[in-house]
């Protein structure tokens, strides 16, 4: 016990540091910006500084539970000097590639429920492609003071919202049982079979359509709606929605990222080093999710999007 209590508290002293380096690493790239002329910077500084970045944002959002899109988009576009479209672009290939490595994994274990995924990403899917469009036709002032906002509200619903590992259902609404969805899983912490339904799924189609759209526009996973919505509105068991996140992920994110690719908003130099970064920094993620203490982790990733929102809204404004 003692041993274990050990390794949480030095787990959590390092995801401490790896965040205190980041707040202190993107205003000193910033400032770099400011005082030397583009020229002056090769290239591959930049790709090295996105990769390395990106390693440490991916051991955070494993641990964090928040997708890569929602921490990379808002970050990269306030402190690196890219063009805000690219690093939509980039992050919704860094969301898109989280999923897909991850949901394999899922669906063999039974907590993924593809009936329920494709109800919700079917709808959701065709308003992120609007999203997209709007996105990249709007002046990247205007996108810069929508993301801080969204950012901020993404920052103040983390830190309201509340998970509920098994919600009751006592009856499912009419519609989803025309589309027969409910499930049952094997609970590796019960040790036994649970069996799930949902309810209000109007509701949830609804927010879906909102939550494809905010995706599509500013290239994040949405990962952070997805989960609440499976689990707080529409009843289903945490793990559940979880695993079914990751589908509507691969979905949403692949449907907005052919917009992008469409418009040549997709730059190799900025989303190669992007997903390599990532990629590795989730595995690494996965193996410390269970030696640190992820609540004092969310709570640092809070401050972390809410310095990274009020940064992109002094962007916009020009500041």
């Amino acid at each position: 016990m003692i041993n274990q209590r050990r390794c949480r508290s030095i787990g959590s002293i390092f995801l401490l540091s790896v965040l205190t380096g980041l707040l202190l690493f993107s205003p000193a790239v910033a400032l770099a910006v400011q005082s030397q002329p583009p020229v002056q910077t090769e290239w591959w500084v930049w790709e090295i500084a996105l990769f390395v970045f990106s390693f440490f944002l991916g051991i955070i959002a494993v641990i964090a539970g928040v997708g890569g899109g929602v921490l990379f988009v808002p970050i990269v576009s306030s402190f690196f000097p890219f063009h805000i479209d690219f690093v939509r672009g980039a992050g919704l290939l860094v969301a898109l590639s989280g999923a897909l490595s991850a949901g394999s994994p899922l669906l063999k274990k039974g907590l993924a429920n593809l009936k329920l995924a494709l109800s919700m990403a079917l709808i959701a899917s065709i308003s992120s492609i609007a999203g997209a469009m709007v996105g990249l036709a709007m002046p990247e002032n205007v996108v810069q003071l929508s993301l801080g906002a969204t950012i901020l509200g993404i920052s103040v619903i983390m830190l309201l919202s509340k998970n509920s590992a098994y919600p009751e259902v006592t009856e499912p609404d009419t519609l989803s049982k025309i589309l027969h969805i409910y499930g049952i899983y094997y609970d590796e912490q019960l040790k036994k079979d649970v069996s799930w339904q949902i309810h209000r799924t109007p509701v949830g189609i609804l927010l879906f359509v909102v939550i494809g759209f905010m995706a599509g526009m500013f290239g994040l996973g949405a990962g952070w709606a997805n989960v609440p919505v499976f689990n707080l509105v529409l009843g289903a068991p945490l793990r559940v929605s979880v695993a079914t996140s990751i589908f509507v992920l691969s979905v949403n994110d692949t449907a907005a990222a052919w917009v992008y690719l469409h418009k040549g908003a997709v730059l190799p130099l900025i989303a190669v080093p992007s997903v390599a970064g990532m990629m590795l920094g989730t595995k690494i993620g996965a193996r410390l999710l269970t030696k640190v203490h992820t609540r004092v982790v969310r709570k640092l990733v809070i401050t972390l999007l809410a310095a990274a929102g009020l940064r992109a809204l002094l962007k916009g404004f020009g500041i």
